[in-house]
């Protein structure tokens, strides 16, 4: 993925103002950011659900700004709440996505049965989807965004009310995926989670603060003591630092 000069505009408010970045392939990236920092006006518009009002971004080689539907044939999309169709059984809920990502005939029954079970979903075959217990909504939402073997994967506050072994199960599969050559891009507002992402980008204010590894960016807090900052410390120190020097600027 790469982003240059990504605007986005709601009238006479810049939401998201001239950020620029890039994701390797294999890459897990994190995009994290206090409410109302663009992050998620950034992420719709990286996964093709947003128009962006300029820039480039050139998505598994494609420009999403021009050729959008076939950009958005390599993404797989994982959202916060649980979206899929709750009445819908679970077989039912994995043959619809199936269908409606083209894919048809023996292959598309392979990939059902092998992500079901990756998922350890067969036990919840023939049960509602709204009704799977725990963890399992969260597995079935990612069998069904990885049925057509997307090049990247958005996750959207994935593990958002999931409970801390659901969320560290989960960041094995994501890790696992990662290292079979899938691209994950990730918002989050658990900071904890920010240390399995490759690399991060900070943003406030419509703006990029900070780039690099969770390394870096605790680094870049410049916080000083002898004790390492945490990514929550350094996330804070970062922000704050920017609004206290735009605020000078202002002054």
């Amino acid at each position: 993925m790469q982003v240059r000069d990504l605007v986005r505009t709601f009238g006479d408010f810049t939401a998201v103002d001239h950020i620029s970045f890039s994701v390797r392939k294999g890459e897990v990236y994190g995009l994290l950011g206090p409410n109302g920092a663009g992050k998620s006006t950034t992420f719709r518009m990286l996964c093709g659900l947003l128009p962006a009002s300029g820039g480039t971004l050139m998505v598994a080689g494609a420009d999403l700004l021009k050729a959008g539907a076939k950009a958005r044939e390599r993404l797989g999309y994982v959202a916060q709440k649980f979206s899929l169709y709750g009445q819908l059984s679970v077989d039912e809920n994995l043959e619809f996505f199936a269908s409606a990502y083209g894919l048809r005939g023996r292959h598309r029954k392979d990939r059902i049965a092998a992500l079901k079970n990756q998922f350890e979903l067969d036990q919840f075959s023939r049960l509602p989807s709204g009704q799977l217990p725990g963890g399992f909504k969260q597995r079935l939402a990612l069998a069904a965004a990885l049925l057509h073997e997307p090049d990247i994967l958005f996750l959207d506050e994935a593990t958002s009310g999931a409970d801390p072994l659901a969320r560290r199960q989960f960041w094995g599969r994501i890790t696992a995926l990662s290292e079979q050559g899938v691209t994950v891009i990730v918002t989050t507002h658990f900071m904890e989670e920010a240390e399995y992402c490759d690399r991060i980008i900070i943003l406030d204010a419509g703006r990029s603060l900070a780039e690099g590894t969770p390394a870096e960016i605790r680094a870049h807090a410049g916080m000083g003591g002898e004790a390492a900052a945490t990514m929550e410390e350094a996330f804070i120190a970062i922000v704050e630092k920017e609004r206290h020097r735009q605020a000078e600027r202002a002054a």
